[in-house]
């Protein structure tokens, strides 16, 4: 039994997993709470969103001489941002100066916050026109995260998360959302910071050590090693496993289904656990490294 919401406020998940369901997810044994990206995790949408940063970004680049926006670009620069953020961190990778903007910018203002309300039109009309796709995979192992009876929270930057998980029709599988509105309204730093993830984390009544945090973009892997949280999944959607894993990742995979067997297809910094017991060990002077979402 679980109470119900979507805006971030307290939830408590009325079933413990076994350790066996723990273990049949690949999931350490203290874990008690899932949280999950959603663009390029659960939602195929990262596409999507490349798409029309490359149509905002290209036609910017172009009037100035400069290459295109490439998949590299996307990946180091605005996947896993905060929409704004992305527009700064990819001009400023170029050497390209904008005034900042008001949120309330026109899509056709110069302004970061102008460019970022350009790019943020896109993925609207495409959302209302072609819908969302989900990962059969990931689908798949969020409904085996479901019956362990483990709490759920979509942790996304993006400011058009409850319309992506409507869309997909994955509202009903989880506890809380803390999206870009929410993460706005509570002024929470974007990924790489892990504010939006420990908000999550609160919202689902959990300490980070008892939580996974489940993320395609390396900011947002960043984030989950930065807030001390139980175990971070890596998933490899943009070919960047060794990115993923010099972020943090304590797994990487190709596919949220491959950590429920031991199938071909995975790319592992260290191996789904056979065993519940915590993660490895990790130095205390590693250091972290850090980055956003779109």
């Amino acid at each position: 039994m679980r109470t119900h919401t979507l805006r971030g406020t307290s939830v408590i998940s009325m079933t413990s997993p076994t350790p066996d369901a723990l273990r049949a997810l690949g999931l350490p044994a203290q874990v008690r709470a899932c949280l999950f990206d959603l663009d390029g995790v659960l939602t195929q949408t990262a596409t999507l969103h490349f798409a029309a940063w490359k149509q905002t970004f290209d036609a910017l680049l172009a009037d100035l001489g400069e290459g295109e926006f490439t998949r590299a670009d996307y990946a180091a620069y605005v996947d896993g941002r905060r929409r704004y953020d992305g527009v700064r961190t990819f001009l400023a990778s170029r050497g390209i100066e904008r005034e900042e903007g008001s949120p309330h910018d026109p899509p056709e203002a110069d302004t970061i916050c102008g460019i970022g309300n350009r790019k943020n039109a896109d993925v609207q009309r495409i959302l209302a026109t072609d819908g969302v796709d989900t990962f059969p995979g990931s689908v798949r192992y969020l409904a085996a995260v479901r019956e362990a009876g483990l709490a759920t929270a979509i942790v996304t930057a993006s400011a058009n998360g409850a319309a992506v998980v409507e869309a997909a029709g994955l509202a009903e599988q989880f506890d809380t959302r803390i999206d870009g509105v929410v993460a706005a309204e509570r002024q929470l730093p974007g990924k790489p910071a892990p504010d939006t993830f420990l908000a999550g984390a609160e919202a689902l009544g959990v300490e980070p050590a008892a939580a996974v945090v489940i993320e395609d973009a390396v900011s947002g892997v960043q984030a989950g090693r930065a807030g001390n949280f139980g175990y971070v999944v890596g998933v490899n959607r943009l070919d960047h496993a060794e990115a993923l894993s010099e972020a943090g990742a304590d797994v990487v995979v190709d596919d949220l289904a491959d950590l429920l067997t031991e199938g071909a297809g995975t790319t592992l910094s260290r191996p789904p656990v056979a065993v519940p017991g915590p993660p490895a060990d990790r130095p205390d002077d590693e250091p972290t490294t850090g980055e956003e979402d779109p």
